[in-house]
């Protein structure tokens, strides 16, 4: 905690001395200055993509990838603006607890998605761990018992998501995460039962995390929900739950 807290002392002391600016609004001083942190959704509601992934968790996001939090994103993960990890874990922090209101109390635990071999190393961060080991934190703080467990990993061969459509994004991600065995052991000697939660930057069209939750269930591990910061604005389809729906939908 107090390692968190000098970090956070330390980037804020960085943004000023050396002349930074708010991610969300190109403001002099703080990386994220008060007017745009006031600007930040509050809670989290269902974010399905269309079409859905056969058999996805119901996705959970805490606002739409756009504006403010679309910048906020883009400069953590590109920029590598930590300053921006705690804002970004506090919305992660809300679409975990709406991912779980309807679940019985108990351990949570939340798996990040994994980035790409070699673009976690090029970036000099892997931003999703960063941002899902925050929110447990946070969220252990109001008493929660939660823990991260980043047992999955990528295989080579996947290519670039950019560009590609869902069909195309699915076909890509098929069979491409995987957990290895010490993962989980590391994990059955914390927590022998939990719900888990899969956790993400952005949902787009749910292929990434479908992948991810059917690697999970391929060693036996159940996911109950996905959680993401944001999702991109995408119509719900007409088929899909009724009684599930989303502020960013369009017609």
């Amino acid at each position: 905690m107090l390692r968190d807290s000098w970090v956070g002392v330390v980037d804020a002391a960085a943004d000023l001395l050396l002349g930074g600016r708010c991610a969300g609004c190109g403001r002099s001083g703080r990386v994220l200055c008060p007017a745009c942190a006031d600007a930040l959704p509050v809670g989290a509601v269902p974010a399905w993509p269309d079409p859905v992934p056969p058999g996805l968790a119901t996705p959970f996001a805490a606002g739409e990838y756009a504006g403010v939090v679309r910048d906020l994103l883009l400069g953590h993960k590109e920029r590598r603006l930590l300053g921006l990890r705690d804002p970004l874990a506090r919305l992660l922090v809300q679409a975990v607890r709406a991912a779980l209101a309807d679940q019985p109390p108990g351990p949570v635990v939340l798996v990040p998605v994994p980035s790409r071999r070699g673009t976690a190393r090029a970036r000099g961060h892997d931003p999703t761990l960063r941002i899902t080991t925050r929110a447990a934190r946070l969220l252990r703080r109001s008493g929660a018992d939660v823990a991260v467990a980043p047992v999955l990993r990528s295989r080579t061969g996947v290519l670039d998501q950019a560009g590609l459509d869902a069909a195309a994004r699915a076909v890509n991600l098929a069979g491409s995460m995987h957990c290895p065995a010490a993962g989980l052991r590391a994990l059955a000697a914390r927590r022998t039962r939990a719900r888990v939660v899969v956790c993400d930057d952005v949902v787009t069209t749910g292929a990434t995390l479908r992948e991810a939750q059917r690697a999970l269930e391929a060693v036996g591990l159940e996911v109950v929900a996905v959680a993401a910061v944001a999702a991109t604005r995408r119509r719900i389809p007409a088929n899909g739950p009724p009684a599930l729906s989303s502020p960013w939908a369009t017609d």
